[in-house]
């Protein structure tokens, strides 16, 4: 059984793409983007075709880009930067100081306050500094919260405290003024904890003139459970002054998928787009990945997955007509079922 979408237009159905429709909106819609995967053609085309922006997946990463210790491997991360340049795509940075990323020369090293300062500013400035002009938006740091909304323990806060973001954020500023410096952070879509830390911790940082140009909420859901205070989430954080964007956004279903299962996906995606329409300082969205062999929630999350709005034949599932139609201001395309 396939599923038929007949909300489009028969004359644009065959162009509109997630890249034209996000940019009638003056917003980017992207994609994390794995340069391994440009041998197959099916991922490159899509990933040309379809997006405006283009997120490293994980060749921007402290472990991938300095391997050893002030020596640094840029191919992987220079890659991606000639494929967005050479498709006029924005590029954004991911992830510069991140806990769960630390390379392994780190493994098992206490460092004094000092030294891992002077780490950070090191690594920090001369990233920043080799794509500046290139990457336009960076996720300065990654995940600093636990699902409680405490510091994440681990060498980064027992060793510099809550000033570790500082530090980032204005090294990052140092190497290049004009990009757009974002903290990155799952689980702050609805109220609660997290959120109310994150939003404590921005505030602080816009009060006391650390460089923070942006929030970027990762925005990993399961099908039928979608944050319904999303939209008050983002305007509460625009409020601070800053932008606000999706930056990993998937839906993951228990598989098998079913027509229900992928209908309801469709209208979480609507959903969620939607949402972002409505802030103003909400400047895009990234799905976290194309196509539903390229995902990494079958890995992660065991019995889930189809996270994506490509299916795994990189065909477009309901989800993708649905975010074309809500990024045209529309409602829920209509989807039937047929033989």
């Amino acid at each position: 059984m396939a599923i038929a979408i007949f909300a489009m237009e028969a004359s644009t159905a065959e162009t509109v793409t997630l890249k034209s429709a996000a940019g009638q909106t003056q917003r980017d819609f992207g994609v994390a983007f794995e340069p391994t995967f440009l041998a197959n053609p099916l991922y490159r085309e899509l990933a040309t075709s379809q997006f405006s922006s283009i997120t490293p997946e994980n060749a921007m990463k402290w472990d991938q880009i300095e391997p050893t210790q002030g020596s640094f491997d840029w191919k992987a991360a220079d890659e991606v930067a000639a494929f967005a340049k050479s498709n006029d795509q924005k590029l954004r940075g991911h992830a510069l100081v991140w806990e769960d990323h630390f390379p392994d020369w780190f493994a098992g090293k206490r460092f004094a306050a000092a030294t891992l300062k002077n780490l950070i500013e090191q690594h920090v400035g001369a990233v920043v500094s080799r794509y500046k002009g290139v990457v336009y938006a960076w996720d300065v740091v990654n995940e600093p919260f636990d699902d409680a909304g405490r510091w994440r323990a681990g060498l980064l806060h027992n060793t510099l405290g809550d000033g570790y973001v500082a530090i980032a954020l204005r090294a990052a500023r140092a190497a290049d003024p004009d990009a757009k410096l974002y903290i990155n952070e799952y689980g702050i879509e609805k109220s609660g904890p997290k959120f109310d830390a994150l939003y404590r911790l921005v505030a602080a940082l816009k009060a006391s003139g650390v460089p923070i140009d942006g929030v970027g909420l990762q925005s990993h859901f399961i099908v039928g459970r979608v944050p319904p205070d999303l939209p008050a989430i983002l305007a509460k954080f625009a409020a601070l002054d800053i932008d606000v964007a999706l930056t990993e956004l998937d839906f993951r279903l228990s598989l098998p998928a079913t027509p229900e299962s992928l209908a309801q996906q469709a209208t979480d995606y609507h959903f969620v787009v939607a949402s972002c329409l409505a802030v103003a300082r909400c400047v895009g969205v990234t799905t976290w990945g194309i196509s539903d062999d390229h995902s990494w929630i079958p890995t992660y999350f065991p019995g889930y997955g189809d996270a994506l709005l490509f299916d795994q034949r990189g065909d477009p599932k309901p989800a993708y007509a649905a975010v074309i139609g809500a990024l045209q201001r529309l409602g829920l395309p209509a989807i039937e079922k047929r033989q």
